[in-house]
């Protein structure tokens, strides 16, 4: 039988070997079309009596239904108690409406999903997808959790142990202390945007009368917008949202906030000695969301360190082996933005990692990207921004923070034209605006007698302020 099978492979090899290969025989594959714009499905938008907003979304064809109240109440609005907001959420969660914990998540269990509640920068989020005939009732426990939370002091000092837990490994991280000293250095120690971490002590301290504090002083209406997207009955997720959020208090009005950038050049160092790796973020100011210069800014980014395929991930990752994963991106707040890279660097090479970085911000200031490579971005990026809204969760996050930005409501639509219209010419022009080196804000965490020389020898630090801090 052996012998068999050995002719048989002997025979096909050398069939293999006297046909040509049958993939130059096809014909060429097709031309990638031109990315179709993103529609977005028709929607109804309506105010309460009270100021609370409301979206429904009819999509897709799952029997299911995503159920988000976003209330304008996060870590900007903690004042100088940071992550207030963290324990309040979390303590909303613990009982609301005269029933515990258990008997909220077996409800939403009932209704085939479960209950989330989670505070961010801007907004605390209370989510819930479930079954599409209980959206009503998703509804009404959204309400109780967000109007009428029960706060159960028994439960705080777990709570406060467990988000105590995540604070002690983010201190433990490096890129913590990074984005702490970057937000301390960008908008400073006593701003909303400068306070990233509280410390343990401080944590500790919270008790159950600021939790309430915080919720009385921060949840209304006029800071909540509901969004209803998925398959549902309308007119029963209608009478449902009135029942449950008429009575509602107003409530204050959306915290304004100027935030105004601590401009470069400037160079401020962590010191952590021994790491193997130095952790780096270079900043500079960012044009807001909606304005001209957004979209061009979006696209040059993607090339110039955003993609996975970008200039920067190419060259110190793929070409050089300075790190696994470096990618930059934009920050966008309702009145400023931030442009940030960000990598992890052998020690020994930052300085020559660096350097390449600068030398990908030149590039992209001084000559237009190819047609073909231009053309690419461009494209990824309309292709993901249609991947990423191709679920009713993920439509809801992109329908609420183009609100939180204050962006129009044909935001979505215009997007995918807009991302392919911005010329190479137009990415140049956004470069030299957007990553001007001269105005840098550079953190580097790591072994500082070893990265400390290595960035002094750049000749684009050669001028600048050394900084050293302790984080926290």
């Amino acid at each position: 039988m052996r012998r068999g099978m050995k002719r048989a492979l002997v025979a096909i090899c050398l069939a293999s070997a006297a046909t040509p290969a049958l993939a130059q025989d096809f014909p060429p594959a097709p031309p990638i079309a031109e990315p179709k714009p993103f529609k977005l499905p028709a929607t109804e938008s309506f105010t309460l009596a009270n100021g609370m907003q409301v979206t429904l979304v009819p999509y897709g064809i799952a029997p299911k239904a995503v159920v988000s109240l976003r209330v304008r109440a996060g870590n900007a609005t903690d004042g100088d108690q940071t992550w207030l907001s963290e324990v309040t959420a979390a303590m909303m969660k613990e009982g609301a409406g005269g029933r515990s914990a258990n008997q909220l998540a077996t409800a939403a269990a009932s209704m085939g999903g479960d209950l989330d509640v989670s505070a961010g920068l801007q907004t605390t989020a209370i989510t819930m997808n479930v079954l599409s005939e209980h959206a009503p009732e998703a509804v009404a426990l959204i309400g109780d959790v967000a109007i009428r939370p029960d706060f159960p002091a028994s439960e705080l000092a777990r709570v406060k142990a467990s988000i105590g837990r995540q604070l002690a490994v983010a201190l433990s991280e490096p890129g913590t202390l990074a984005d702490v000293a970057l937000a301390r250095t960008v908008y400073g120690p006593n701003h909303p945007y400068g306070r990233v971490i509280p410390t343990q002590a401080q944590l500790a301290g919270y008790s159950i009368d600021d939790a309430r504090r915080f919720h009385a002083a921060q949840f209304g209406a006029k800071r909540a917008h509901l969004y209803v997207a998925g398959k549902f009955d309308a007119a029963a997720v209608k009478a449902a949202i009135e029942k449950a959020f008429a009575g509602w208090k107003p409530g204050p009005e959306p915290l304004a906030l100027t935030s105004p950038h601590a401009q470069g050049p400037k160079v401020v160092l962590v010191d952590r000695p021994g790491a193997p790796q130095t952790t780096l973020r270079l900043a500079f100011d960012a044009a807001r969301a909606g304005t001209d210069a957004d979209i061009p800014q979006r696209v040059t980014n993607a090339l110039l360190g955003g993609a996975f395929s970008s200039r920067i991930t190419t060259n110190i990752r793929e070409d050089k082996g300075y790190t696994y994963s470096p990618s930059s991106g934009i920050a966008f707040n309702p009145e400023e933005a931030l442009w940030t890279f960000e990598a992890d660097v052998t020690t020994n090479v930052t300085g020559d990692a660096l350097k390449e970085v600068f030398k990908e911000v030149r590039r992209m200031q001084s000559e237009p990207a190819p047609a073909e490579e231009s053309k690419g971005i461009r494209t990824y990026l309309a292709g993901v921004f249609a991947i990423q809204n191709s679920t009713s969760p993920a439509l809801v996050g992109t329908l609420a923070t183009r609100d939180m930005l204050g962006l129009p409501a044909d935001w979505t639509d215009r997007y995918v034209p807009a991302v392919m219209s911005v010329t190479p010419e137009a990415m140049m022009a956004s470069a030299k605006a957007g990553y001007p080196l001269e105005r840098m804000t550079l953190v580097a965490v790591g072994d500082l007698k070893t990265v400390e020389p290595q960035l002094k020898a750049l000749p684009e630090l050669a001028n600048v302020p050394f900084q050293r801090v302790t984080v926290p």
